[in-house]
């Protein structure tokens, strides 16, 4: 998730978010964050259309300060937990909560979709096999 999407989860701003993870870079090793590079940003930029998506209790600004002066930060799933504990609020602890259940959520749905997924592949090769012999046979039938 990228920071801005984060600090409005936790309902602080991006740039307050960003100092805490700067305050406590020990607590967010290289596979918790990255930045992402100028071609990734303006390449997302595209697909979200605006700049100006903030979180509901800022009021949109106008004229300088309007645009994101530096690249975004994308966190991981430990990433986004990991910032709970350095954004110590009530508001952030409920919001922990809530992408906690998010993600474990999303990790169930994956392995029902991979279960279901494999037993699509079963019934396609066991079909398969069968469509196999069903062929043979008539390609048999029509050589004789």
């Amino acid at each position: 998730m990228l920071d801005s999407d984060l600090a409005s989860v936790y309902v602080v701003a991006t740039k307050v978010l960003n100092q805490a993870v700067k305050r406590n870079l020990k607590r967010f090793p290289v596979d918790f964050f990255f930045q992402l590079t100028n071609d990734e940003w303006t390449l997302l930029r595209s697909q979200i259309v605006t700049l100006e998506v903030l979180p509901y209790n800022q009021i949109p600004l106008t004229g300088k300060g309007k645009h994101r002066k530096f690249l975004p930060y994308a966190f991981t799933e430990h990433g986004a937990l990991m910032l709970a504990t350095v954004l110590n609020s009530e508001k952030a602890i409920y919001a922990s909560l809530f992408v906690v259940r998010a993600f474990i959520q999303l990790r169930e749905f994956l392995e029902v979709n991979k279960e279901l997924a494999k037993k699509i592949e079963a019934l396609e090769t066991r079909y398969n096999e069968q469509f196999t012999i069903l062929f043979e046979a008539i390609s048999e039938l029509i050589h004789k």
